[in-house]
């Protein structure tokens, strides 16, 4: 079995050879001192709901309160990506985790619906793993099953938000996110950055989008016919 670095440094040279992304001036000076100034506002306000909602998480769930597991990033660069836990650990017999709809807890859900399980990424993006806006981060294990066009999501920073979560979230199929990601990767703006983030707050309110028809997440990607 490939390791993560293994996989990573497998890909990263098709990911360089193909870079079509040139960044503009906003990208390119801009979008990262607002990343910084907007994370490090937010972190400071709502400290106390760190705290809080770690607590809860302990009360709730037992064991750690943090999720973390690796995640590519720029150029399929692989990072620790952080959340608040959602799930118990409960196993069956054997030893094996329970499916995901019988670990998640309503505790579990609300987090999820409201989008607080997330909070823990903005010190990715004050770190620089992360940006506020742009793909969502997914699993390594997805890096090999991208076709050419899929791969440009890649081009720019994973984000907490991005095109394809105020367009459906994990309703939508894999291949309509995936295209959203890369229509989002060839037109970067401020503007657009502003609008994903205003719609995002709607988004999550109404909390829309948080299942696909089958999964309380999202069914698995498994490559391209």
């Amino acid at each position: 079995m490939l390791s993560d670095r293994n996989v990573y440094m497998e890909i990263k040279g098709d990911f360089m050879k193909r870079n079509l992304h040139k960044q503009g001036i906003y990208e390119k000076y801009i979008k990262r001192y607002l990343d910084v100034w907007i994370s490090l506002t937010f972190i400071f306000m709502f400290f106390w709901l760190y705290i809080g909602i770690a607590i809860l998480v302990k009360i709730k769930l037992g064991g750690s309160v943090l999720f973390k597991q690796k995640r590519p990033g720029l150029n399929g660069k692989i990072f620790d990506m952080v959340k608040f836990r959602t799930m118990t650990d409960e196993r069956d017999e054997k030893g094996n985790l329970l499916p995901d709809e019988e670990r998640l807890t309503k505790f579990g859900k609300w987090l999820r619906a409201t989008s607080l399980d997330e909070l823990p990424e903005m010190f990715l993006v004050l770190k620089g793993d992360m940006s506020l806006i742009g793909p969502r981060p997914l699993l390594v294990s997805y890096l090999p099953l991208y076709n050419k066009h899929q791969q440009r999501r890649h081009e720019v920073k994973p984000g907490l938000t991005g095109l394809a979560q105020i367009k459906g979230r994990n309703a939508i199929s894999w291949n309509k996110k995936f295209d959203y990601d890369v229509y989002y990767v060839e037109h970067i703006s401020f503007f657009m950055d502003i609008f994903i983030l205003i719609q995002t707050i709607h988004v999550v309110l109404k909390r829309e989008g948080i299942s696909s028809d089958t999964s309380v997440t999202m069914e698995a990607f498994t490559g391209n016919d």
